[in-house]
């Protein structure tokens, strides 16, 4: 006996009466119940929709799909920390570290010239690229969820997360710089908050640029439902 286009959907919305409003965990789950559904058919062919969904349901014990979605959650987040890395370190080979000793150096003359004011300009400059870049992304997001009515955990972990992390960075190390650092640097204050404001570059450029493109692709390559306007 297998489920029909109806019974399916109604998956979907029991699972979002569950708390799980991702898209794509939402079909993992409804993939493992109409499965394990129709098995139970296979045993008890008497039993109605609801009845055997129901028994399914307790199978996932008492957090109910909380536990798959935390799995699933935590999986994707190591998925695109590793990426993040793999990236990252790019910026540490030919031809991509040319650029990053060009920075570094930069940073670096403009600490020695400038001082305290020329961290904080520097500092401004990396928070506010980054908060217009991930708010421009967050409304094409916005913008696309509005359309097709479906959110994406890849989209919360990459669009926001990186977003809500990067800017408490960005703050902690804005009152540090304010408190703490000198007004005027020497070599070893000024190769410290240099290698800082490379690495802030290098994650900046990480967050707001490389990793969306690669949510983008994935996503579209593995759901086809997923398109951002």
């Amino acid at each position: 006996m297998k489920l029909t286009k109806e019974q399916i959907q109604q998956l979907y919305k029991f699972t979002r009466q569950h708390y799980v409003e991702h898209f794509d965990v939402q079909t993992e789950l409804v993939d493992h119940l109409a499965n394990d559904i129709e098995q139970i058919w296979k045993e008890k062919p008497n039993l109605s929709f609801e009845h055997a969904r129901d028994i399914s349901f307790k199978k996932f014990g008492v957090f109910g799909f909380m536990d798959v979605y935390g799995a699933r959650q935590g999986a994707l987040q190591k998925k695109y920390i590793k990426i993040l890395w793999q990236h990252a370190k790019d910026w540490f080979k030919l031809p991509k570290i040319i650029a990053t000793f060009t920075f570094f150096y930069f940073f670096y003359k403009g600490l020695i010239q400038f001082g305290d004011t020329f961290a904080l300009s520097v500092l401004g400059v990396l928070i506010l690229f980054g908060l217009v870049k991930h708010i421009m992304l967050l409304q094409k997001v916005k913008k696309r969820q509005k359309l097709n009515g479906k959110k994406w955990l890849l989209e919360d972990i990459i669009f926001k997360g990186l977003f809500l992390g990067g800017g408490m960075i960005s703050i902690n190390l804005f009152n540090i710089i304010n408190i703490s650092s000198p007004k005027v640097y020497n070599t070893y204050w000024a190769i410290f908050y240099a290698a800082i404001f490379t690495i802030m570059v290098v994650y900046v450029y990480m967050s707001a640029v490389v990793l969306p493109q690669k949510a983008e692709n994935l996503l579209a390559e593995n759901y086809p439902e997923y398109k951002l306007v």
